[in-house]
């Protein structure tokens, strides 16, 4: 009954623990019938609390009447205001993105900044018990994973939703018994959105054959939360053992994986943190089937099949540049970590066997030198042998993995390769007994 909304009200906030009464709650009012019953509960339950309001210029007088209403309603409760304006369709032409989307940040953003500036503990929205199923049928609808199905949660950090215990016929009644008065926002009359159609289409359909079908489905979406918890605990555990990282580069180990039951949620849970989508899931799974070398590249990373393992390697996101070192240049910072080059005499000192160390004959090295990664075509003579060899051949007999050959370096010397960085010198470059000088280079990553 709308008489026992406020017990209801503050039961909920209690028993799910959203802010201690002591604290200041921002509250989201747009003008709606929502957002100012969920601000006369806050006043009479005795809350502390403040008003904020989005200007999104977008209907004109309208939004100009919301504005006005929310400042007297401010007024009549004795709360807080704060109101800010927004140039919305500046926002979506600068950020390119829709009217919905822009509205949504540029709302939870500003939020934010006046919370954290003006000490409020909490934002508080107004979604209710009916806004969290049409969430959940939505995104059952696109297709989605456990954790769209659950619906809108009551607490998502500095964000609470203290109305998702009720249906919002009982906040409509609650206006009405108390002479609480409010404004219609007209966009919310079309069905142009997507939210709409299933609140003025899809829902009304499903209570005509199942009355009680929000709360039902509210009861669902609740086991479906808790149902979550055991679903991620489970998940930890197949992510520790199938997960290993070295550096930037993740890996999986195929026979693991391929034992691995349920495979297909597994799998799709593995991979989607990398930018795979559901429908790429099947295609990373062919590569436990597939030769070495086969990969599929995702939104964000690139997962290659190489011998007993998937690597997972974010993709490049742009050519790499060219580093020019120059004579006297000491210190040289690149993609692949860092340089340290100085020139010094031959000496009786034995030539260091570490990769990362490369002594070369300062007679046979011409400044500037150049600094990139390998490429297709490109050869050279690597020391001890007497006769050219394609870096492609020796990245391949070295039993490199595609991510590892992909961040390869090479030291030019006058249009020659010198030293593939931390792996090989050249042949042509290296200290004999006729050498007086010796360019020293470390490379540490």
């Amino acid at each position: 009954m709308p008489q026992h909304l406020v017990t209801d009200f503050t039961a909920y906030i209690s028993g799910r623990q959203l802010f201690d009464p002591a604290q200041k709650v921002l509250l989201a009012v747009s003008g709606g019938v929502d957002s100012i019953v969920m601000a006369w509960l806050f006043k009479n339950a005795g809350y502390r609390a403040g008003i904020a309001h989005c200007n999104f210029q977008l209907r004109g007088e309208e939004s100009e009447r919301d504005e006005a209403f929310v400042r007297n309603m401010a007024a009549t409760l004795e709360l807080p205001l704060h109101v800010v304006k927004f140039d919305t369709n500046a926002y979506v032409a600068g950020h390119r993105v829709t009217i919905q989307v822009a509205a949504r940040e540029l709302r939870y953003q500003w939020l934010e900044e006046v919370r954290a500036a003006e000490g409020y503990a909490y934002i508080a929205t107004a979604h209710h018990m009916q806004d969290s199923v049409e969430t959940a049928l939505m995104n059952f609808a696109k297709g989605t994973g456990i954790a769209g199905l659950h619906g809108i949660l009551p607490k998502q950090e500095r964000l609470i939703r203290p109305l998702l215990f009720t249906e919002k016929d009982r906040l409509i009644a609650y206006a009405a018994m108390n002479n609480i008065s409010f404004v219609e926002d007209s966009s919310n009359i079309t069905d142009k959105y997507t939210r709409n159609y299933f609140r003025h289409q899809v829902i009304p359909r499903l209570q005509e054959a199942f009355p009680g079908v929000v709360k039902n489905m509210s009861g669902t979406i609740e086991r479906v939360r808790e149902a979550e918890i055991l679903y991620q605990e489970a998940l930890a555990k197949h992510r520790k053992r199938l997960l290993f990282q070295q550096g930037n580069t993740w890996m999986v180990p195929v026979l693991k994986l391929q034992k691995t039951i349920p495979l297909q949620t597994i799998a799709w849970e593995l991979f989607r943190t990398f930018g795979c989508s559901s429908a790429q899931t099947q295609q990373v799974l062919s590569l436990l089937e597939s030769e070495s070398g086969r990969y599929v590249d995702t939104a964000s990373h690139r997962i290659v099949r190489n011998r007993q393992w998937l690597l997972i390697t974010p993709l490049a996101t742009a050519a790499s540049p060219l580093v020019v070192i120059e004579p006297g240049q000491q210190h040289i910072h690149f993609g692949g970590g860092q340089l340290q080059v100085r020139e010094q005499e031959r000496g009786n000192a034995g030539i260091p066997a570490s990769p990362e160390i490369a002594w070369l004959d300062a007679a046979q090295v011409s400044f500037p030198l150049i600094l990139r990664k390998w490429k297709q075509g490109d050869y050279f003579y690597p020391l001890g042998m007497p006769k050219k060899k394609k870096v492609s051949r020796f990245l391949i007999d070295q039993k490199l993995s595609m991510p590892q050959k992909e961040n390869v370096w090479v030291l030019e010397s006058n249009k020659r390769i010198v030293w593939l960085v931390g792996m090989r010198v050249d042949d042509r470059v290296k200290i004999t007994s006729k050498t007086k000088a010796v360019l020293n280079i470390t490379f540490t990553k």
